[in-house]
């Protein structure tokens, strides 16, 4: 591990995976880099000095890291309107310590989508996830009361529940640590000898949970009290005033889960959603077969507080079934920062869409149908094959995308002001909550 101090008051500019820094002899700073290679330059008898150093991905931790992200954070520009913006500069997408930023400032906090309600459906069902570096387990007890826990045991910090199903206590498989499904630590063995130790105060640390129409939500800040709350107030909070018309246009509990898809994708997350937001724009290009049962001169656009819905009108159709597939229109709700919800005909689908890394992103697609085609096997067979074309073509897209951001002949690109507007909102919104 190589160290250098530094005494830096600002970064001044950031090119080509070059970090430019004046400093001052008051500050000092230490940045760490597991690289063998790196140059500076200092020149002698000078109070205010000049620093290059080379950037690779584990040069800078910590608030220096979040530092750097927030620079980057700059070279976009909020204020300027759609038609003479440039989109974020491609260093959004592929550094390192941009994601790092976005954890902390995004992920960590709010209200995230992490499941739905079938999954808990029944007492002491459960189900895991993993956020960045949150690790937490969803649960629902024999009270009937959901809760929701850092998937962490307190004793040497193994992960206590895997994947999803039914249990009467979590029993860590590393030393037999058990806890109730409230999160109480009930057992801790061969403890003889120990002092100091209060078996109340080594429970799970819990996390707030909540229930909106069918999904789960998690709020993962630190030091927040978890405590219930009303479905109007969480929705309020996580849809802003566009959850009335979520809930009046199909979006709720009466639909049937049927299944869940999930990709790995070798692209940044927002390359994902910057592609679901752009309008329609790549429909007829890149998904012909889609395009042609849609109206793509009726798309709409309709931006709230944290929420983008488009829209579309079903154009003419093959044959009955794909009418009752599509309906006669779709409806397309972006909720700010990952997730999709897609309702067209009798089907709902949603998407969330979770960082990997800064170049890799898993997309978890659950589908939920009407409940009296839920026997319909010919119907939801030919219907998901749809669905997986549409996929397919999404992701070739979007990992050709990441690939051109990497690329030195690209750094920003335009706005289609009559169709990105959704695009351009989601960006604005990532620039406020990232600079603050």
């Amino acid at each position: 591990m190589a160290t250098m101090n530094l005494k830096p008051t600002t970064i001044t500019s950031f090119h080509h995976n070059y970090l430019y820094l004046s400093s001052s002899s008051s500050q000092t700073t230490t940045l760490s880099s597991s690289i063998s290679k790196y140059k500076y330059k200092c020149p002698n008898n000078q109070r205010h000095r000049s620093f290059l150093v080379r950037i690779s991905s584990s040069l800078l931790h910590g608030n220096n890291e979040l530092l750097f992200g927030r620079k980057l954070v700059d070279e976009f520009d909020p204020k300027i309107p759609i038609e003479k913006a440039l989109t974020p500069p491609s260093s959004w997408y592929t550094h390192p310590s941009f994601l790092s930023l976005e954890l902390d400032r995004l992920f960590y906090r709010g209200w995230q989508a992490v499941g739905y309600t079938e999954q808990i459906k029944d007492a002491r069902d459960y189900f895991t996830g993993r956020l960045g570096n949150v690790e937490y387990v969803v649960c629902r007890d024999d009270n009937g009361e959901v809760n929701a826990f850092h998937n962490v045991c307190r004793h040497h910090a193994s992960l206590i529940a895997f994947e999803s199903g039914k249990k009467l206590c979590f029993v860590c498989p590393y030393h037999g640590w058990t806890y109730g499904l409230d999160g109480a630590l009930l057992k801790a063995t061969r403890l003889t000898g120990i002092k100091n130790f209060n078996m109340n105060e080594f429970g799970l640390v819990p996390l707030k949970v909540a229930i909106w129409g069918p999904f789960v939500l998690l709020n993962l800040e630190k030091d927040v009290v978890p405590q219930p709350e009303s479905d109007n107030i969480v929705g309020n909070e996580w849809l802003g005033s566009s959850s009335e018309i979520l809930s009046t246009n199909g979006v709720d509990s009466s639909l049937s889960y049927l299944c869940r898809r999930e990709y790995t994708i070798e692209c940044n997350w927002k390359v994902f959603c910057d592609n679901y937001l752009d309008g329609g724009y790549h429909v007829p290009y890149a998904h012909k077969g889609l395009a042609s049962g849609l109206k793509l001169d009726s798309y709409s656009t309709t931006i709230f507080e944290k929420v983008s819905i488009q829209g579309c009108d079903v154009g003419q159709v093959g044959s009955q079934d794909d009418y009752d597939r599509l309906g006669s229109n779709a409806l397309y709700a972006f909720v700010y920062p990952n997730f999709m919800i897609n309702r067209y005909g009798p089907w709902m689908d949603t998407n969330l869409v979770l960082p990997l890394g800064h170049r890799k992103c898993l997309v978890i697609f659950d589908y939920f149908l009407d409940a009296s085609l839920k026997d319909d096997q010919a119907f939801i067979e030919n219907s998901l094959k749809d669905s997986e074309k549409v996929q397919m073509e999404d992701i070739k897209l979007c990992e050709a995308v990441q690939r051109g951001l990497e690329s030195p002949a690209y750094c920003s690109g335009r706005y289609a002001p009559s169709v990105e507007k959704a695009m351009h909102h989601f960006h604005c919104l990532l620039y406020e909550n990232l600079i603050n």
